[in-house]
């Protein structure tokens, strides 16, 4: 069987991609690992705010969010931000609430709604409730819903081992079978630019980046559901509610030299949890669970969306770093519209920053 699109990668990027593109033609998805969203989008902060990213970023999300209200009755429920700074970071800390649009709040105000904040390492604090818990898998598993609805198929552990070009399109071998496609999407995450080069298309210069996480209990026994995610001034550290207890992360991004299934280094952790430490009067004493996972970017860091100007037959969603599931909607409708020729709804000068064709010229 031809189908009119294979897709390698099955994140959000790729689900998402694959339900726009059913409206086109026959998809297939292919996905190495036994379950979709494993690697980043399985292990994602998931968070909805709008303000969040580079410029491109922040268009995407501010086009998503509409779909994200409303795509199999919403997905979205209620969080909040709280930007947190302490004494010498106030330089940082002005330019993120500039940058995000937050209000500032006093220290009592932040002690409030976070009790366990120690009031004396705090020189600056700055919420908004305008910021959204993801349902991830049920965003995900809509998108993979979508795909098979219109005749399609999502085939996991399904690894990908060679790619030839044909005539007509290409020849993916993967799991020991041959696929045939007219229009090859590559939403490979952390493995895009190996998926170019097994397809004979130049690499972007995608890099992945390791961020490491922990669950801590609830800090002393409080119920943390309707805590805001906290974030530290210059994106020095994170900490959301997540199934009753908090999930921690240095947000650090340490290049890693080759894609791979991640996992945490105890040190990292142990600077993430320290940074968290000094604005909380509850001592951390246990981990419940660590992980980690690549965020991969382009050296611009806005996402690739869109044909290959050297083989437009080779469709890029790339480079979503920590934004894929905020930009979902919007990127994946983008690609949809690039491929059927249509007229983007976004502007000219956006679709421009985010085409391939940027990496292919000079």
């Amino acid at each position: 069987m031809t189908h009119d699109f294979l897709i390698i990668g099955g994140g959000i990027a790729g689900v998402s991609a694959g339900a726009r593109l059913s409206e086109l033609g026959r998809v297939l998805l292919l996905e190495a690992e036994p379950a979709l969203a494993y690697h980043a989008s399985g292990r994602s902060a998931a968070l909805y705010e709008a303000q969040y990213g580079k410029p491109a970023t922040v268009a995407l999300n501010l086009a998503s969010r509409a779909d994200h209200e409303t795509l199999d009755g919403g997905v979205l429920s209620p969080r909040g931000l709280m930007v947190l700074a302490t004494h010498g970071e106030e330089e940082l800390f002005a330019a993120d609430i500039a940058a995000m649009g937050l209000p500032r709040i006093s220290v009592a105000d932040a002690v409030a709604m976070v009790p366990v904040l120690n009031p004396d390492a705090i020189a600056g604090a700055a919420a908004h409730a305008d910021a959204w818990d993801i349902d991830t898998d049920r965003l995900v598993q809509h998108f993979a819903r979508t795909i098979r609805g219109a005749g399609g198929a999502v085939k996991t552990g399904a690894a990908v081992t060679a790619i030839t070009r044909t005539a007509t399109g290409w020849e993916v071998t993967a799991g020991g079978e041959t696929h045939v496609a007219r229009v090859l999407v590559n939403a490979a995450g952390a493995w895009a630019d190996r998926i170019a080069g097994m397809a004979g298309i130049a690499p972007i210069g995608i890099t992945p980046l390791r961020r490491s996480v922990a669950r801590i209990p609830a800090p002393g026994g409080h119920d943390v559901s309707g805590w805001p995610m906290l974030l530290g001034a210059g994106e020095s550290w994170y900490a959301k509610p997540d199934a009753g207890a908090l999930i921690v992360s240095p947000a650090e991004e340490d290049p890693v030299a080759e894609p791979h299934d991640a996992w945490p280094e105890d040190m990292v952790l142990a600077e993430g949890i320290a940074r968290y430490q000094q604005f909380a009067t509850e001592e951390v004493t246990r981990l419940t669970a660590s992980w980690a996972g690549l965020r991969s970017f382009a050296p611009d860091r806005a996402l690739v969306l869109g044909p290959d100007p050297l083989d437009p037959g080779f469709v890029w969603v790339a480079g979503q770093g920590g934004y894929g599931f905020q930009t979902a909607p919007a990127a994946s409708r983008l690609v949809a519209d690039l491929v059927a020729g249509r007229a983007p709804l976004l502007e000219a000068e956006l679709v421009a920053a985010l085409s391939p064709a940027r990496f292919r010229t000079g």
